[in-house]
């Protein structure tokens, strides 16, 4: 039987690869090694440990390696600190495959362990163009990886263009959205206790509501807390209520925290309500509702050109990654986020577009998995 090793480090981690992890679980020919690290074993950001042991999956190891700050240097830090701990989990499962999820600094970690440890590496979500530093990991990952898990047409072609045999690359969708298709046939609610978490004010979600979902963008550090400031107020502008989720562990992260703190200490917070974390499930839900998905999350690209979400990407963070008709992209200035937002309020859902899969991507990724004879020789098609 094959050891497939899935490191997840984050929330985001987690959603984007829990429908592969549960068809490597349920595959005749594989055995799933479930190491967790970084910002999802702690509480400031949601203990997303907690989520995925409730659904059913065990971690087999535990890496500690986020280092307190969210500062450029402490990003670097914890990459490295990474480095020091994953290969001791490594050398402990003797896996012969290890998939690593994305583009943040614990996936870099994951690859260069398992490159230098000659463990064949197997990459989703790679390919894909964006602002910041998440596109020079993203694109490093693809050079160290083996086996390629693109989610789009654009990101396979641009992994074969930087010299990757294109028999290993397979265009297999964003395993995220295999999650969007199963919750949107369950036809649940699904939000009847939302509010029991969180702070702020319970919001009637039969009425519009908002969504701002940002993140730190680690080549503008220092700027999130203006730049949480402009969206949030646009949204009280538009006098539209709010769910609003933390940011990410990036550098700049308390930044953003901190503005969302400032917003509340100030008493500007009334219908709003605020999140540290949300079941993969309920973000779901809440995006089908939702009249206007905001902030820089590759959610509002991915799953909201599947669902149909309105959404207003702010910013750099996703430039350049291939999108449906369902963004609006505007910079972070509060008068063009308020214009944005009210015409998608107006204009209300839009036609589903599947450019990030049709729900199938993580059996696919489990089936090539068990099937593939990974090389780590890699080939020069330069």
């Amino acid at each position: 039987m094959r050891k497939v090793c899935v490191v997840v480090g984050s929330r985001a981690n987690y959603s984007s690869i829990k429908s592969a992890m549960q068809a490597i679980e349920d595959h005749a020919d594989l055995e799933l090694q479930l190491v967790v690290g970084a910002s999802a074993l702690l509480d400031r950001y949601g203990t997303s440990v907690s989520v995925i042991e409730r659904d059913g999956f065990t971690p087999v190891e535990r890496v500690f390696m986020l280092i307190e700050g969210e500062t450029p240097s402490t990003m670097a830090k914890s990459t490295g600190l990474g480095l020091l701990e994953l290969p001791t989990a490594f050398e402990r499962l003797q896996p012969d495959i290890v998939v690593t999820v994305g583009d943040r600094f614990e996936t870099m970690a994951t690859a260069l362990a398992a490159a230098y440890m000659n463990i064949p590496l197997a990459h989703t979500m790679g390919g894909e163009v964006s602002g910041t530093i998440d596109e020079s990991i993203r694109h490093a990952v693809t050079k160290f990886a083996h086996i390629h898990f693109p989610a789009c047409s654009e990101a396979a072609e641009r992994i074969v263009k930087l010299g990757e045999p294109p028999e290993t690359v397979f265009n297999v969708g964003c395993p995220r959205i295999d999650l969007v298709a199963e919750v949107l046939q369950d036809g649940a609610n699904g939000l009847e206790h939302l509010f029991e978490v969180g702070v702020g004010s319970e919001l009637d979600l039969e009425e519009p509501f908002a969504i701002v979902s940002q993140h730190p963008v680690t080549t503008e550090y220092s700027h999130g807390e203006e730049q949480i400031a402009e969206t949030l107020m646009a949204v009280r502008e538009v006098g539209i209520p709010a769910v609003v989720l933390w940011p990410n562990a990036d550098a700049g992260a308390e930044e953003i925290a901190r503005g969302i703190r400032k917003l509340r200490e100030r008493g500007l917070d009334e219908h709003m309500h605020f999140f540290k974390n949300l079941p993969t499930e309920a973000y779901i839900k809440l995006m089908e509702r939702t009249a206007c998905l905001l902030g820089n999350s590759s959610s509002a690209i991915r799953e909201g050109a599947y669902i149909g979400t309105p959404a207003v990407n702010i910013g750099t963070r996703q430039t350049g990654r291939q999108r449906g008709a369902n963004v609006i992209d505007v910079p972070h200035e509060r008068s063009e986020i308020t214009a944005a937002l009210q015409r998608q309020i107006e204009r209300g859902r839009y036609d589903a577009e599947p450019i990030y899969g049709d729900g199938r991507a993580g059996t696919r990724i489990a089936d090539i998995l068990a099937t593939i004879e990974p090389s780590i020789q890699k080939r020069i098609t330069y």
